[in-house]
């Protein structure tokens, strides 16, 4: 038996066959270009066909991992579009007049070199998240396959390190463990593991060679070790081990069906956040009761024209009758800062986050929001549908809707469209000004849903998106805790529901808070649905 020692992502226990994931190694051949135009097509098409690709991968991600891992692909999106990294491409091949793979090689190797040399954590990640991008780029030009791992049986990856591409796109059936040469705990292939369950040990270093490729190993992801060959002895303690995990994860598959009570009889309900129709089976797999938050902005992304009002009713329509009467509360499209849409030529804002985006673009942008609503409202006769409207801050904005509103309304009702006219309307509360003005607007609607995720943001000045800020954030500040009371009262206290649809609501370590602050209702990715219910019935409120 050979003991090997890396650093623990995940503790979780693997047991099964090592095989190493082997590339194909493609180089980007430097070649003359007579057409220079040709190559920034060439360019142009491929950064295009990459970005419906990482649509495709966040929604992947947040079916099986959730909304912090999905993210990654909400950063690589935006160093996709960096002027300075388009510039560069851009730039080499007009004045050097060479073929776009090179160029993308180019300004790659460039912005690696430079953020490399620099010691810092965040910054040698993204230079990891510059290669990802950069080599499916080239791989787009080159006409090539991706290099996909596939295996007749559930294997233990070894690689010398996976990009996050490589990871969503695996089959999550057929892997037992990842194993990385290199890495680091705060990677984001090791964020992805962790929330796709997946036992996982970096940074074993060149130990851990070819010639182990095919020996049976264990993987014990809680201290870091590979044991290679194992003994008897070992192999049986780790068996044993390994049963009592899995029997512990058969417990959480018990609670489905059953109510979110807690031990004095305190209910909530447990929602779930999807992207688009493709999350629905996630959704039934983890029994949520309903679905608390349809990103609708993602019918958006990935594409070069609007959603027509036909394509937006069918995705609504089909989510709401898969749900077979449980309620689907469907935020307007939430496009702006992070979240880009290139053909809806929004002038470049120096902060975006502060800048135009949600219902500021759909209170501008009229016709683009009543074809939403349209859509919306055609949906409502097919399923429990609510419809919830994102980044409000004044009571006049509240009222500026439910005009519009009321003018499809009456729009549909002369096309003898049928739709639901006791619709249920709610604003998301993620900002302190509409926090703090929640007794006026708990007035003007049907229910809240706290989006703690900008909330906390906006609340503690700290840009979510800056992983180096990491040090000076804390969700569980006093100030982000004061302001989710103050609606969940307001809320109540004019006879309206409120729930809680950011990050915090999988916080496990808040779950007592919020059921003392009497929430309605958490709505968390698929997978934190019975872990959340299992913390739920284990609580005593009362006390």
């Amino acid at each position: 038996m050979t003991v090997l020692n890396g650093k623990g992502v995940l503790d979780g226990i693997a047991i099964g066959k090592i095989v190493f994931y082997q590339r194909k190694g493609r180089e980007a051949v430097k070649r003359h270009a007579e057409n220079t135009e040709e190559e920034l097509r060439r360019y142009r098409d491929a950064k295009q066909q990459e970005a419906a690709g990482l649509k495709k991968l966040y929604e992947k991600a947040l079916h099986e991992a959730g909304e912090k891992s999905a993210k990654i692909f909400e950063i690589h999106q935006m160093i996709l579009e960096d002027i300075d990294f388009c510039d560069a491409i851009t730039d080499t091949i007009q004045s050097e007049r060479v073929n776009a793979e090179y160029a993308v090689k180019k300004a790659c190797d460039t912005y690696v070199q430079t953020i490399s040399a620099i010691d810092d954590p965040y910054l040698k990640e993204r230079a990891a998240d510059i290669k990802d991008i950069s080599q499916k780029l080239i791989e787009i030009l080159a006409n090539a396959e991706s290099d996909a791992f596939t295996s007749d049986e559930p294997v233990i990856i070894v690689a010398d390190d996976l990009t996050p591409s490589e990871t969503v796109q695996m089959d999550k059936s057929k892997i037992l463990a990842f194993i990385t040469i290199n890495g680091s705990v705060n990677s984001h292939t090791a964020i992805l593991a962790r929330s796709m369950n997946i036992p996982a040990v970096v940074a074993v270093g060149e130990q851990l060679g070819l010639r182990y490729n095919g020996k049976n190993a264990i993987v014990d992801g809680a201290s870091g070790r590979i044991y290679i060959e194992p003994d008897t002895a070992t192999l049986k303690l780790f068996s044993e081990r390994k049963e009592a995990k899995e029997a512990e994860q058969e417990q959480l598959h018990c609670l489905k069906g059953k109510n979110s009570v807690t031990i004095d009889g305190r209910k909530i309900k447990i929602f779930a956040n999807i992207g688009g129709p493709q999350d629905v089976e996630a959704v039934l797999n983890n029994d949520a009761e309903g679905i608390g938050l349809f990103r609708s902005e993602f019918l958006y992304l990935g594409r070069e024209t609007y959603p027509t009002e036909e394509e937006q009713f069918q995705a609504y329509r089909s989510v709401a009758e898969k749900m077979k009467g449980k309620q689907v509360i469907i935020r307007t499209l939430d496009i702006g800062a992070d979240k880009q849409a290139d053909y809806f030529e929004m002038p470049k804002e120096e902060n975006p986050a502060m800048g135009c985006r949600a219902i500021r673009i759909c209170l501008t942008r009229q016709d683009v929001f009543k074809t939403q609503l349209r859509a919306l409202y055609r949906a409502t006769a097919f399923g429990n549908i609510a419809i919830m409207f994102p980044m409000i801050i004044s009571v006049g904005e509240v009222r500026a809707i439910k005009q519009i509103a009321q003018a499809v309304q009456l729009e549909l009702s002369g096309e003898g469209a049928a739709y639901n006219p006791g619709t249920k309307l709610g604003i998301m509360v993620e900002t302190p000004a509409a926090a703090l003005i929640s007794d006026e607007l708990a007035k003007e609607v049907d229910f809240f849903s706290i989006g703690t995720n900008d909330l906390t943001q906006y609340t503690l000045a700290i840009d979510r998106q800056n992983p180096g800020l990491e040090h000076f954030y804390d969700a569980h500040h006093k100030a982000v805790l004061t302001l989710i009371r103050i609606t969940a009262e307001n809320a109540h206290k004019n006879g309206i529901f409120v729930g809680i649809c950011g990050e915090l609501g999988a916080d496990l370590s808040l779950t007592e808070t919020f059921l003392r602050m009497e929430i309605d209702d958490l709505s968390v990715s698929a997978p934190c649905v019975l872990p959340l219910r299992k913390k739920v019935m284990e609580t005593r409120v009362d006390r």
